[in-house]
């Protein structure tokens, strides 16, 4: 019923993929969506090492049979990805998803095998350049996403079907997607299956975010985003709050990133998922924020999201 081919390159019942969350998608939120028919996914360079991701996968592994990927943030952690590479592919991964960088480089550590390919792009010319090294799917990330975003503040409802219709591999839809209206619509604009990010930081299985980063999450409105880090041509959204107000101002001073880079650490994104402490650091989010109003586990979410699709299928068939 949900065949897209999307769910045949990935052998995974929906076309729903979780997001590389840093510092955040680790071995139960990846296996939970694994089990509950998605593709989870494990963020390699928010670990401290590769044998922490050998163990990661393998821990996975003892939690589901289902396929899984491992997430490569390559451009934003100021170090090299060939190790954490090379344990993928010894752990035998068959799923990778790249973010952040150019993936060129990474690609050319995986000729020669069967590793099938995913790239974040948030703009038609990424999205073409991405087919053309051999990806074999592209992730369009509208503005409303949370974390790091395109450069344009090109939204979703634009940017699918843009892409769509410039590449001939799948289109997998993420920015603003929380739910089954979101999951109907994306596949409405063109894109075969959808990614989500924030709304899987409020589940039960994201067990390494905090309380309090969860409570901002389900107070939060759509109003309660900002995007930090543009005038060093990074734009990302986190969650308002007084950090990211002073990143603001001193972006607002021109600082540029020696200025910045204590605000913008991954140390300071830590400090508020992982400890709870507002007043040394920040946590990324999405618009979709403003739609989030529980913490479910993840297979009760995706029970929920397939109640609502559904739903959304039978008036379409029935119009």
């Amino acid at each position: 019923m949900w065949k897209t081919r999307v769910t045949e390159l990935f052998g995974i019942e929906y076309p729903i993929v979780q997001g590389g969350l840093a510092h955040l998608a680790y071995a139960d939120l990846a296996a939970a969506v694994s089990e509950a028919g998605g593709l989870g996914q494990i963020t390699a360079m928010s670990l401290p090492s590769p044998d922490a991701l050998r163990e990661e996968i393998r821990s996975v592994r003892q939690k589901t049979d289902k396929p899984f990927g491992v997430n490569f943030a390559i451009g934003s952690h100021g170090r090299s990805y060939e190790d954490m590479v090379n344990v993928a592919l010894e752990e035998n991964i068959e799923i990778v998803s790249v973010t952040g960088g150019n993936p060129a480089p990474l690609f050319d550590m995986l000729k020669g095998t069967a590793v099938k390919k995913m790239v974040l792009v948030a703009a038609r010319r990424q999205a073409q350049k991405a087919e053309e090294i051999g990806a074999d799917a592209v992730i369009a990330v509208g503005q409303e996403g949370g974390g790091h975003l395109g450069r344009d503040d090109i939204g979703t409802m634009v940017l699918i079907p843009r892409i769509a219709d410039s590449v001939s591999i799948p289109v997998i839809g993420s920015g603003g997607i929380g739910d089954g209206r979101g999951w109907m619509a994306a596949h409405a604009l063109g894109a075969e299956g959808i990614e989500m990010g924030t709304r899987f930081i409020a589940t039960k299985e994201c067990v390494d975010a905090s309380p309090a980063y969860i409570e901002s999450l389900l107070a939060s409105s759509e109003q309660d985003t900002t995007i930090i880090k543009r005038t060093i041509g990074a734009p990302a959204r986190a969650l308002s709050n007084d950090w990211t107000k002073r990143i603001l101002e001193k972006e607002a001073e021109g600082a540029g990133y020696e200025g910045l880079k204590t605000y913008i650490s991954g140390e300071a994104n830590r400090k508020f998922i992982h400890e709870g402490d507002a007043d040394q650091g920040f946590g990324w989010g999405g618009q979709v924020a403003g739609m989030i109003e529980d913490v479910p586990a993840v297979a009760e979410l995706f029970a929920r999201m397939k109640k609502e699709a559904l739903s959304i299928r039978e008036k379409w068939t029935i119009n």
